[in-house]
Formats: structure tokens, C-alpha cells, sequence
């Protein structure tokens, strides 16, 4: 048929014919050959970062190598504890890992346990933090609420981190902590030690330590040092509390999910708590700490707390950490056959311009 073609066309048209079909298999093998470099240039990619699995991405402006949040040198994170939500128990992992880690841990201790900082102290705080670098890295905890850095015109802000938990079981632990202390400290004696009124006794007739409105604790420490987070029931205080914790912590955990906590906050930074799932699950259990003597609540005490308003909005924020927190969770580990692991790092990128020679 060929032969038969080039019989019946001029010689020009031949020719040109030939170096036609010549270019196209010439541009044919220039496309094979890009694609054969672009495949290897993703597979040296895609190796590289399934190597480091889930270690940060450290590429800087230019081409230069810069610390990422994870590993650098000056990261300072605030874990302003709730009380009795596991806060001991969380910080004395922070202990046992600070030498072998290299990071400072430093107890925030306020005058009678004051979480409120007057202004002079917010100051003075955020100079502390943020130009101590004799201490850095490190790793503050204390009672003290919620500080906005933003508002005192220093560089860099710290890493907040905490854990929330359901707030009749964090007054009814601390109730009974006042009275009977813990299995931490058992020989210390507490503000109320002789007091062996049954929570549900001093509900019943009306004390004030069980109150509905020592319910409200945890929506203050998360709104911080204005006013209205103080005013019982406020409401600006509630949607204050939740914008802060999406927009201002790291993470945020629960009492009840320690470990999960623990967990993906050693993949995200492991500066700090690269180790720290093996010895919460593994160690000696020192930094497990549980109130003695606590009884489990009547079934009216429960309905009848439950039936304020402040408990309703406690509680509103307590299910908004936590459905935020199972969010963050259910992206960030899998589970197979009961056994929970971190994910591996699941994007990288592609189409870098201009190429690098």
C-alpha cells in the first residue's frame, strides 16, 4: 500500500511526507523522555517523604533550610491547666522528658492560686516568655488563664496547649480533692480536710462548694483576662472561650483521652514529647494522680446541677472541645486491630517553579 502511495505522489510531496512523520517521532520521543524524568523526579519525591513519614516539611524562602515548629530551638509552649482535668498527670510526662529532650519545664506559680494576672504581671509574663532565652525551649504550665501575646506588641507567641473535661466530674473531683487530697500527695493536708459532707449532701443542702456556679471554670481560663469572662452565664464569655481555642491552641485534649492527646502531640511536636506515648503507656505510671475518696454522684444530685443554665453552658463548651478534638483525632491517627498509630505525612509537593538546575 506504501509502495503503491509513493508511486502516486510527486517526489517533493514524498519528502516532506518523510521529514513530517521524522518530527513527530522525534517530538514523540522528547514527550516519552520528559515524562520518564518528571515520573522519576515524583518518585524521588514521593521516597523522600515516605522515608521521613510524618517529620515537617523544613524548607525555607530560597531554597534555605529553616526549624519548623516542631524541632526549633525557641518554641515555648503554655499549658495553662485547668484544674483537675489530668493536669499533673500531663505535666509530669513534660518532666520526665525535659533531659532527655533538651527543654526547660517551668511551674507558673501565682499567689493564692490566682489564675487572674494583674497587668504589671501580664507584662512582665510576656517579657519573661518571650526573651528568656537562656530557658528556651520550654515548656510553662500553671493555673493562670488565657493571655493574648498579640496585645503587647512582642515577636513571636507561644504554643498553647490543654485539656478540658466534663465539667461536673472535674467540680466533683476537686470537691473531694479539697477534702481528702490524692494518691500524689497523700500526706499533705488540704483547705477543707475534715469536711466529710458527701457531695451530694452539701448539693442537697445547698453549700457553697458545689454550687452550680463553681461549675464555671473552664470557659473563663479559655476566654482570659477580660471582665465578661468572669460574669457567670455570659454568653460573650462562651463564644469567646470556643473562638480561642480553635484560633489560639495547638491542641486541645480531654481527661478522658489522654493517651490520643499525648499521642499527636508527640508527632507535632517532637521536640518536646518524642517519647512520650511509649512512657505514658509503658512507664512507671508516676504521672498518673487520682483524688481519693470520691464518691459517685445520686442520680438527682446529677439532674438537679444539670438543670442550671451555667452547667448548660459549661457543658455546651466542654462538647465543643470535644467534638473539635475527636475532628483534629480523626485525622491525625488510624486504628488497626486496637492498636492506635500516628498517620504518616500525606501531601507533598509538585510543580516547583523555576526548575532547580
Amino acid at each position: 500500500m506504501m509502495g503503491l502511495l509513493r508511486t502516486m505522489m510527486p517526489h517533493k510531496v514524498q519528502l516532506l511526507a518523510v521529514l513530517a512523520f521524522g518530527l513527530a517521532l522525534l517530538f514523540m520521543e522528547n514527550q516519552i523522555q520528559r515524562i520518564e524524568e518528571s515520573r522519576e523526579v515524583l518518585e524521588r519525591t514521593m521516597a523522600r517523604h515516605e522515608g521521613a513519614e510524618s517529620e515537617p516539611w523544613k524548607g525555607g524562602a530560597g531554597g534555605q533550610v529553616t526549624p519548623s515548629l516542631s524541632e526549633a530551638d525557641d518554641v515555648v509552649v503554655i499549658y495553662n491547666r485547668v484544674p483537675k482535668t489530668g493536669s499533673t498527670s500531663f505535666t509530669n510526662i513534660a518532666y520526665d522528658l525535659c533531659g532527655r529532650n533538651g527543654f526547660h519545664v517551668l511551674h507558673i506559680n501565682t499567689s493564692k492560686n490566682n489564675p487572674v494576672l494583674s497587668l504589671q504581671d501580664q507584662v512582665r509574663f510576656v517579657h519573661n516568655v518571650t526573651s528568656w532565652s537562656e530557658m528556651k525551649p520550654a515548656f510553662y504550665h500553671g493555673h493562670v488563664v488565657y493571655l493574648d501575646f498579640s496585645k503587647y506588641g512582642v515577636e513571636g507567641k507561644p504554643v498553647y496547649v490543654n485539656v478540658v473535661r466534663d465539667p461536673v466530674e472535674r467540680l466533683v473531683s476537686y470537691y473531694y480533692f479539697l477534702r481528702f487530697g490524692d494518691d500524689y500527695r497523700p500526706g499533705l493536708r488540704r483547705r477543707k480536710q475534715g469536711d466529710k459532707k458527701t457531695f451530694d449532701e452539701c448539693v442537697a443542702t445547698g453549700g457553697p462548694d458545689c454550687a452550680a456556679e463553681k461549675l464555671w471554670l473552664q470557659i473563663p481560663f479559655f476566654c482570659g483576662h477580660h471582665s465578661e469572662c468572669w460574669t457567670v452565664g455570659s454568653r460573650w464569655a462562651l463564644e469567646t472561650a470556643k473562638a480561642n481555642l480553635v484560633r489560639q491552641y495547638l491542641l486541645v485534649g480531654l481527661t478522658e483521652e489522654l493517651e490520643d492527646f499525648v499521642m499527636i502531640l508527640e508527632a507535632v511536636l517532637p521536640r518536646f514529647f518524642r517519647g512520650a506515648t511509649q512512657l505514658y503507656r509503658t512507664g512507671k505510671k508516676s504521672h498518673l494522680r487520682r483524688t481519693s475518696e470520691k464518691k459517685p454522684l445520686a442520680p438527682e444530685t446529677l439532674s438537679r446541677l444539670r438543670r442550671s443554665e451555667v452547667w448548660k453552658m459549661e457543658n455546651e463548651f466542654y462538647l465543643f472541645a470535644r467534638d473539635h478534638f475527636h475532628f483534629v483525632r480523626a485525622h491525625a491517627v488510624r486504628e488497626q486491630d486496637g492498636v492506635v498509630s500516628v498517620l504518616p505525612q500525606s501531601f507533598f509537593y509538585e510543580k516547583i517553579y523555576p526548575k532547580v538546575s
